[in-house]
């Protein structure tokens, strides 16, 4: 999954759970950016580039998600 497909899958889930979402792509370094999702927050690397399934598990356990929750 790269980045771009995780971020629609978190916005999708977002709307489905009624909970704020948003994406700043310049508020990281170099191309990385801050997710907010709820009250949580995370850094997503490049939206074009692969995430590998370690890093997405970091990423969905930062926002309190498990890999199941993804639509």
């Amino acid at each position: 999954m790269n980045g771009a497909e995780l971020l629609r899958k978190l916005r999708k889930l977002a709307h489905q759970r009624g909970i704020d979402f948003s994406y700043e792509p310049r508020h990281g370094k170099g191309s990385h950016g801050q997710l907010l999702f709820g009250q949580h927050l995370t850094t997503i690397k490049d939206p074009k580039k692969e995430i590998g399934p370690g890093l997405l598990h970091a990423i969905l356990k930062q926002l309190g998600l498990e890999k199941d929750d993804l639509p």
